[in-house]
């Protein structure tokens, strides 16, 4: 069986890595490439306003209706579209294909946060183990092969680009208003933000739509489709129409989770800073559009070996070492499609905010907003943490004052 858990895990692990390849880079040159009216961007936000959307009723829908693994399979063809639409960027393109990724974005991760929560489980009871400690394992291995995705992508782009003839020197006036200086300067056309030829758009295009098809075609031959054991013990044949609509809005009634949501908001926050700002703003204006992916790269390297070492650490340390992802599967057990929808809807309404004042809002001044956020989450953050020590210490502190109880009747008698 340990064996099976295991072949599944990698098998959406590198189905992501695949996926992701493709969209991690395309989505960290929209800015760069699309500067023009600001289409990249818009493209940007829109895709996470469609995500925004989906995460408010499509997850617990589709993972219903069609399970976890056809749930995966379907979004993921949201993502081809994307890549079909960069073939011919236009407004009437990008655009449509960016709702559709958005739509599709939220069941997709919502489907993969619930079948490896799932699966953690169910390894960890035939096996005799913590459940959360499985489940954490499960994560942090999907992490590490999934983060490597931003280095495989961005590493072909700037292979690709690297073709385009070499640039004049950037000039100093320009530098002056790169970085933190960037008001908004960024975008004006020089040298070093030059479009590549359109032959090698076209062949970055090509391999990132193959990558996106290869990524479909693994996971629908070999993942194995999973049904919650839980829910089978208690005899759920599954709750209503209404009531799975209405279940992620319905979980905010949760304490905890109304405390958790500037942690995903924060993450939509930092995710569009860095694939609208600072691959613009910083490395296209500086450094010129071929170094986004080697900068991206270090990024992407770097999430992937964190995620592997706090996955191990989380079993000696706690969740609180973690600060991931994987939190809500182990907060929200019995809730989970809905809580990854939670945690997808607000980490899309921070995006929408983000890219919205993108276009107006001084770099500097976006740097404030973030580390403003940042810090609220982290406050919130640790209030949840000690809810849940002050939860855990009832149960042990009642059956200490058993006995207590009865020493005292019996000196009484």
């Amino acid at each position: 069986m340990m064996e099976s858990s295991l072949k599944n895990v990698l098998v959406v692990s590198f189905g992501f890595l695949l996926l992701f390849t493709a969209y991690g880079g395309l989505q960290s040159l929209q800015s760069s490439l699309y500067g023009e009216e600001g289409l990249g961007v818009t493209a940007l936000s829109t895709l996470y306003g469609g995500m925004l959307l989906s995460s408010m009723f499509l997850p617990p829908l589709l993972i219903k209706r069609f399970g976890c693994k056809w749930t995966i399979v379907i979004s993921m063809c949201c993502y081809v579209a994307f890549s079909l639409g960069n073939f011919y960027a236009s407004w009437f393109t990008l655009v449509p294909t960016s709702i559709l990724l958005g739509l599709g974005a939220a069941p997709l991760w919502s489907a993969q946060g619930t079948y490896l929560t799932i699966m953690g489980n169910t390894q960890a009871e035939k096996a005799g183990k913590v459940g959360r400690d499985v489940v954490n394992q499960y994560f942090g291995t999907f992490f590490l092969i999934f983060q490597s995705s931003g280095v495989w992508g961005n590493l072909i782009s700037s292979l690709v680009f690297g073709q385009t003839p070499s640039q004049e020197a950037i000039p100093e006036e320009q530098l002056l208003s790169c970085g933190a200086s960037d008001c908004l300067m960024a975008t004006a056309s020089t040298n070093s933000t030059q479009r590549p030829s359109q032959t090698l758009i076209y062949t970055l295009l090509g391999i990132y739509t193959g990558s996106g098809v290869l990524a479909v075609l693994l996971v629908a031959v070999f993942l194995e489709p999973i049904k919650d054991a839980q829910r089978k013990r208690e005899g759920d044949e599954g709750p209503p129409f209404w009531s799975t609509l209405l279940s992620t809005f319905r979980l905010l009634g949760d304490k905890r989770l109304r405390l958790l949501v500037l942690l995903p908001m924060y993450t939509g926050f930092e995710q569009a800073f860095l694939a609208g700002d600072y691959t613009r703003s910083y490395v296209t204006c500086a450094l010129g559009i071929r170094f986004v992916g080697y900068v991206m790269i270090c990024f992407s390297a770097t999430n992937s070996l964190c995620s592997v070492l706090y996955g191990r650490l989380s079993q000696k340390t706690g969740r609180a070492a973690l600060y991931a992802l994987a939190l809500y599967g182990v907060l929200f057990e019995k809730n989970k499609e809905a809580a990854f929808a939670n945690y997808r809807l607000w980490e899309s309404l921070g995006c929408v905010i983000a890219f919205g004042y993108s276009t107006f809002l001084c770099v500097s001044v976006k740097l404030y907003i973030l580390l403003g956020v940042l810090s609220l989450a982290m406050l919130a953050y640790g209030t949840v943490e000690y809810l849940e020590a002050k939860a855990a210490a009832r149960p042990a502190a009642a059956e200490q004052a058993k006995p207590a109880e009865g020493e005292e009747t019996e000196t009484a008698m």
